[in-house]
């Protein structure tokens, strides 16, 4: 890698775990022509262009129905997508419909009602949902609604390179049975911003992946990390990297050479990566926590010679939903009494920067009292005041916008499905906002563009 690309650059910082109107529009057009029902001839009999000649009703042709995207054909996953229906019959009830399959085949939906307007037209910025997935108004509905069709399913993009194809349909009527199709598209949805550079690290034990900005550098540097999933996942910091940041995203178990478990973590690893940033240059001033733990969960961290235990955990405080999953959020002990206030990880320590963004209605852990407790070791310590941004309403999975709830799923360390809370719209708009606040952050105080978003749920 040259330095030339990433240094010298004065700032790097660790993460943890946005309508661009194209030049012409795609317009696309039903493959057969629309042809007028009964029922939709009779919506029309008062109007003048229609002339009774004895029994026969004369109907003007009209243009098959069209589904127009803008930006048109393809765009980024975090890029919202303008969808309107043109040629459809004056207050035409329709119902639109979009499903996607992930990389292993699982298959997501989500549809919505909806009625055309005095011109035939259906415009979804102006437009709301009378009902389906979702309701009122909400353009982007048709993808942040999206639901597996089997449970447990949550949508992951593990190869960058190649894009998530939503197929979008528009059918004659409302359910439960709407009618035949009217006009359908493909909407391709990327995660390697044009131009944008993946390059494998294998250096040393890393093993992770840098992306680089197409522009020439230096870059703000960005280590990006998920939690106890394991694997390498690289569709955030792809992501970010199209907004000018340099991101490595980081695997540290569960992949290829690396430990398989996390039952013992060594936190020189973590050093070693952001080293591989540092020899350019760079240095560590901030950091994004989201929805994290100021305890240490699941194993033993190492460092230096000091040990930092697990909190422990009291699996009598399980509770179960109705539909049979674990409810974990009260299973941790308090890293604020007894033994357990070893497990405290030590932010004072820290030389960064924090933000700590904080899904109110995550059942994974209390990642709203965690974010307070951080906030108050930080500060009696004479540390600066961390920025803590909470969402109602909103699970522990807040992913970049446009990325569908994800309920319920298998957690790695409990081995068995759990809830992560969430209530979908407020979830959606939660991911919008907090996309926008960590790259404000992160300009801020890694240099870029000054001065806060305020936050909108």
């Amino acid at each position: 890698m040259s330095n030339k690309l990433l240094s010298p650059h004065p700032h790097s910082v660790v993460l943890r775990s946005e309508f661009k109107m194209a030049s012409s529009p795609a317009v696309l057009r039903a493959s057969r022509l629309y042809q007028w029902s009964l029922k939709s001839s009779a919506q029309f009999l008062g109007s003048p262009q229609l002339r009774q000649v004895g029994q026969i009703i004369r109907v003007p042709a009209r243009m098959a129905a069209t589904l127009i995207l803008e930006p048109a054909g393809r765009c980024c996953w975090d890029e919202p997508v303008r969808i309107a229906v043109r040629g459809l019959a004056p207050e035409q009830p329709v119902t639109l419909r979009a499903s996607l399959r992930d990389e292993k085949g699982a298959l997501f939906q989500a549809h919505a009602r909806y009625r055309a307007d005095t011109l035939g037209e259906l415009d979804l910025e102006r437009a709301p949902a009378l009902g389906g997935s979702f309701a009122g108004l909400e353009p982007m509905g048709l993808l942040w609604a999206l639901e597996p069709e089997k449970p447990l399913v949550r949508l992951v993009k593990r190869d960058v390179r190649t894009p998530l194809a939503v197929e979008l349909e528009v059918l004659d009527g409302h359910d439960p049975d709407p009618g035949r199709l009217l006009c359908q598209t493909r909407h391709e949805r990327y995660f390697l911003p044009p131009g944008v550079r993946r390059e494998p690290v294998r250096v040393g034990r890393v093993r992770g992946t840098l992306f680089l900005p197409p522009e020439p550098g230096p870059f703000p540097g960005i280590v990006d990390m998920f939690g106890t999933g394991g694997g390498l996942l690289e569709y955030r910091a792809s992501l970010l990297a199209g907004k000018g940041f340099a991101v490595m995203a980081l695997a540290y178990y569960n992949y290829e050479d690396l430990p398989k478990t996390m039952e013992t973590l060594h936190l020189e690893y973590f050093e070693e990566a952001m080293n591989y940033l540092l020899s350019h240059p760079e240095g560590i001033t901030a950091a994004v926590v989201i929805n994290g733990s100021v305890a240490n969960v699941g194993g033993t961290l190492h460092y230096k010679g000091e040990t930092l235990p697990p909190v422990g955990v009291n699996r009598n405080r399980i509770k179960v939903t109705k539909d049979g999953y674990a409810d974990i959020v009260d299973v941790l002990n308090s890293p604020l009494e007894g033994p357990d206030q070893k497990s405290f990880i030590p932010v004072e320590r820290a030389e960064s920067t924090f933000l700590f963004l904080v899904g109110q209605d995550d059942h994974n852990w209390k990642s709203e009292f965690y974010a307070n407790e951080a906030c108050k070791r930080l500060q009696a310590h004479g540390r600066r005041k961390p920025q803590i941004i909470c969402y109602p309403e909103t699970g522990h999975y807040i992913e970049p916008p446009y990325f569908p709830l994800c309920r319920a799923s298998l957690h790695a360390l409990v081995g068995s499905p759990i809830i992560w809370g969430g209530e979908p719209r407020a979830h959606a708009m939660a991911q919008v906002d907090a996309w926008k606040q960590l790259q404000t952050f992160f300009h801020k105080h890694l240099g870029g563009h000054e001065g806060t978003i305020p936050s909108k749920v």
